[in-house]
């Protein structure tokens, strides 16, 4: 069984959140290009939505996205549980949330400002462009880059 659409009907880049989606992949799929957006949320989204979850992320019609893009945006209005979001209990507002795309950067670079004013641990590695969660810095990463930043010398 084959299914034949029109021309029109078809979009091959969808731009969703300020990031192209790529529209011959499946909608769950699709979706995880978006920052802050993984398979299982992406799917339950779907799911709450009422979109068919087999079908290519280029197919969707406007309505859908929008409608997609809703529950992603107010995952508690969908009854989506607490424990799917990746952002519990933010340390500011206190409530829980789903960060995407440039909401996420903003989080993340508050949070590490706010562990390098209170100077934690985490915080000056971050600071001092070393590894944060426990490796060995004896033998490996002498040379290049750090996470991105080069060291200055």
């Amino acid at each position: 069984m084959s299914l034949v659409l029109e021309a029109d009907s078809f979009t091959h880049i969808l731009r969703i959140m300020s990031t192209n989606v790529d529209g011959k992949r499946k909608v769950p799929f699709a979706l995880t290009a978006i920052r802050g957006l993984g398979r299982r949320f992406t799917t339950l989204a779907c799911k709450k939505a009422g979109v068919n979850v087999h079908k290519r992320a280029g197919e969707l019609k406007p309505a859908e996205i929008d409608k997609v893009l809703d529950v992603i945006a107010k995952p508690e209005d969908y009854k989506i549980p607490r424990y799917f979001l990746n952002r519990q209990r933010d340390w500011k507002e206190g409530n829980s949330l789903q960060a995407t795309s440039t909401v996420l950067d903003s989080k993340i670079r508050d949070d590490l400002d706010r562990l390098k004013k209170i100077r934690n641990h985490r915080g000056l590695r971050h600071y001092w462009n070393l590894r944060v969660r426990g490796q060995h810095t004896c033998t490996t990463g002498r040379h290049g880059n750090v996470r991105g930043v080069i060291k200055k010398k």
